[in-house]
């Protein structure tokens, strides 16, 4: 039970609680939209090339304005800020449902409502990063709390693509876009039934170009800070554009159907709930970073292996290794970097986090879609997994300098 206890702790805190269980509802709906509208388009294109292009401009919009964002959500109330974001979330979702039901879907019309999600995800990402620490009533349990986060998402992220898989077959892509229309629901419930402490506030606003500058010279200034974001970039752009590439292992090297393609989303899904799990057993940031170094190293062999299976459950088991390595590897960057910034610079910094998480997958989803053209998606991947190997080496060769890890 004290495991339990220590496990759970963020959950003492009433406002992080209804946030937890608000946003793994509508998790659950983004999930099954995200598995709905790549396979939309592939079946609609057919091409690699397409899938890559619809991840390029589903995030490019968050690479380009999450800086600027970042400096409103350190401007801004943040919870105002969260509500509005997933009211627009939700009417873009009825809207895809709806141009899916009447037939008039295109894959143009996909990246147009793709690139709409990315600009509202430019607001939504920042405020979301940095009002965890808000919706705290004891600061140390931020790190817990972030590893709870992660098992959020990636619950969502094992539940979704697998309900996904089975109503695409059955029903179609458009059920899948209402019900995350719906879903959202859940999460706006939960911000409504928030309540916050009045505090003071002595933040003032100066102009937006000058607070980004701070903001950029902050973050160049710590070099933990800015290796980390380095590093942060260099996995989201090599490690993570397997995703997009994963109906193509579904249908022509599986054999499969959108089932398939669900459930290697869902296993990738539940080996980072396991990764999860294991965070939010540490006490401590202690070690870390060699944390980090080793789970992309676990990212990439897995992902050499699985570019090669043909064998269905070996896939599978191969994508629990992929989603472990992947979410310790973030996570534990978030946790470091929420427990190194200023508060008056959180919104910035996590801007930046969003920036090189986020924002590189579309150059790494294009590049992806380019080379998979190419060569073929298995040479690909398996490419792919060897950079981020061979970035994980360097990091943690890197690390010995950079970060000196205290016990608390």
């Amino acid at each position: 039970m004290n495991n339990i206890s220590h496990m759970s702790r963020a959950f003492k805190s009433r406002n992080y609680r209804l946030f937890f269980c608000g946003q793994i509802l509508s998790l659950t709906g983004t999930w099954m939209t995200t598995v709905a509208t790549i396979w939309l388009v592939y079946r609609l294109t057919h091409s690699a090339l397409w899938l890559g292009l619809v991840c390029f401009f589903s995030q490019i919009l968050t690479f380009l304005f999450s800086p600027f964002t970042g400096v409103l959500a350190d401007r801004w109330n943040k919870h105002k800020i969260l509500l509005v974001t997933q009211i627009l979330g939700m009417a873009e979702s009825f809207i895809l449902a709806g141009l899916v039901f009447s037939g008039k879907v295109t894959p143009l019309l996909v990246v147009i409502l793709s690139s709409a999600q990315g600009f509202i995800n430019a607001f939504d990402i920042p405020a979301r990063q940095a009002i965890v620490v808000d919706l705290l009533e004891n600061k140390d349990d931020l790190g817990n709390a972030i590893a709870l986060n992660s098992f959020m998402f990636n619950s969502a992220r094992l539940i979704g693509p697998s309900i996904a898989g089975l109503i695409i077959a059955l029903k179609g892509e458009g059920v899948c876009f209402f019900i995350d229309g719906i879903s959202y629901l859940g999460v706006i419930f939960a911000l409504c039934a928030m309540r916050f402490k009045p505090k003071n506030n002595f933040y003032q606003p100066k102009h937006i170009f000058k607070e980004l500058a701070e903001g950029i010279s902050y973050m160049l200034k710590n070099a933990k800070i800015k290796y980390m974001l380095i590093f942060v970039a260099f996995v989201s752009l090599f490690g993570m554009p397997y995703l997009v590439l994963l109906p193509v292992f579904a249908k022509e090297i599986l054999h499969g159907t959108s089932g398939t393609y669900g459930f290697l989303l869902g296993a990738s899904g539940l080996g980072a709930i396991f990764g999860s799990v294991y965070l939010a057993f540490r006490k401590n940031t202690k070690g870390l970073e060699t944390v980090i170094a080793l789970n992309v190293i676990v990212l990439g062999t897995a992902l050499i292996f699985f570019s090669f299976s043909q064998i269905v459950w070996l896939s599978f088991i191969l994508m629990i290794f992929v989603g472990f390595g992947m979410l310790v590897q973030m996570a534990s960057c978030n946790t470091l970097l929420q427990v190194m910034i200023e508060d008056n610079k959180r919104g910035r910094v996590m801007s930046f986090f969003a920036m090189a998480f986020m924002g590189m997958m579309p150059f790494g989803s294009l590049m992806a879609g380019e080379m998979a053209h190419k060569i073929g998606a298995s040479f690909t991947i398996s490419i792919l997994g060897a950079l981020s190997i061979i970035g994980a080496i360097i990091f943690f060769w890197r690390a010995r300098e950079f970060f000196v890890v205290e016990n608390e």
